[in-house]
């Protein structure tokens, strides 16, 4: 979360290279904290909840400065914001009128995930004028709006068939 800041400046300054450190260390800590967390079982509720909130902020921060900056097009972060209010609005519909639930990442939920960190990485790498193929752009933006259109129906017809068994007799 205390990179997010830093990272979204970086960006909007164009300072691709200090942007690429950033989002860097801010995956790799929270790799090592999942490592950790899974590795001496320190889980918590709040654990659950904070960790892919952190994630999430800095995505959603990542593509909105991307597109806020005019490298990526304004349909794709109204996609990746879409995919994510869907998940978190169909979670409190859940919530409030079926019950309580403890949401778990599915396999394509986690497939996006991965998908948009490696698109951002690239595109700042290119931005930055590392040795990457421009290609990586227009091959991320289409592989980020599959993955995000896949796993959010995938969420819908899961969470959809679970309300439906709940609310039956």
């Amino acid at each position: 979360m205390v990179l997010i800041i830093p990272f979204a400046r970086a960006l909007l300054a164009q300072e691709y290279r200090i942007a690429l450190i950033i989002f860097a260390a801010a995956s790799v800590t929270d790799g090592l904290d999942g490592f950790l967390a899974r590795r001496f079982n320190w889980r918590s509720r709040m654990g659950a909840v904070a960790d892919p909130l952190a994630d999430k902020a800095l995505l959603i921060v990542a593509y909105l400065m991307l597109t806020y900056t005019s490298v990526l097009p304004p349909w794709l972060f109204a996609l990746v914001i879409g995919r994510d209010l869907l998940i978190v609005g169909g979670a409190l519909v859940y919530h409030y009128c079926i019950g309580r639930f403890d949401m778990e990442p599915s396999l394509p939920g986690k497939l996006n995930t991965m998908i948009q960190i490696f698109v951002v990485i690239g595109i700042i790498a290119i931005l930055a004028g590392l040795p990457v193929q421009p290609l990586w752009q227009d091959v991320g933006i289409w592989l980020v709006a599959l993955s995000a259109v896949f796993s959010g129906g995938h969420y819908c017809v899961i969470w959809g068939a679970r309300a439906w068994a709940g609310r039956q007799p």
